[in-house]
């Protein structure tokens, strides 16, 4: 399931990112030691001009500083549930976390909370997807495959209540 041609190392307050693109857009973007990281992509490292992963590094410096940003293309790779469920991601607002049956509820999916769960988790870009913003039904931080340290920072950057 490896439909990335291209990556970029990319630094961030948080850490480095890899993210790494398709032939359509983004199509990952981890942690380093992040869950699920998919380890040593087998594709060439970007020079520096790919319009895809420099939007990705824009995106993300203006993220981080608090300013309004544009998506790049996104590409994530996944079954037609989690790629529902990562678009269900993009609509929760910063700043407004949400809950995991709240989000499978507005899917017609009330009693798939642990399988939304799951997807979340395996979100394949980080921050930009921001699968940060889903937090436990008592507002409590689960979660979060970059590391709990990092959804709670994300979280107070978005001025929510971590």
């Amino acid at each position: 399931m490896n439909h990335h041609i291209l990556q970029r190392r990319i630094a961030t307050p948080l850490g480095p990112l890899t993210a790494a693109r398709s032939a359509a857009g983004l199509s990952g973007l981890w942690f380093d030691d992040q869950k699920h990281h998919p380890g040593t992509l087998q594709v060439p490292h970007d020079d520096g001009s790919d319009p895809v992963l420099s939007a990705t590094a824009t995106a993300l410096t203006a993220y981080f500083s608090g300013k309004a940003f544009q998506l790049p293309p996104l590409d994530p790779a996944g079954t037609a549930f989690q790629r529902a469920v990562w678009q269900a991601l993009l609509e929760i607002p910063a700043g407004v976390p949400d809950t995991y049956g709240a989000l499978a509820a507005r899917l017609g999916r009330a009693s798939a909370a642990r399988a939304l769960g799951a997807a979340v988790g395996r979100n394949p870009i980080s921050v930009l997807v921001p699968c940060h913003r889903v937090v436990g039904a008592d507002g409590s931080l689960t979660g979060y495959a970059g590391g709990l340290h990092r959804k709670q920072v994300l979280l107070r950057l978005e001025n929510a209540d971590a």
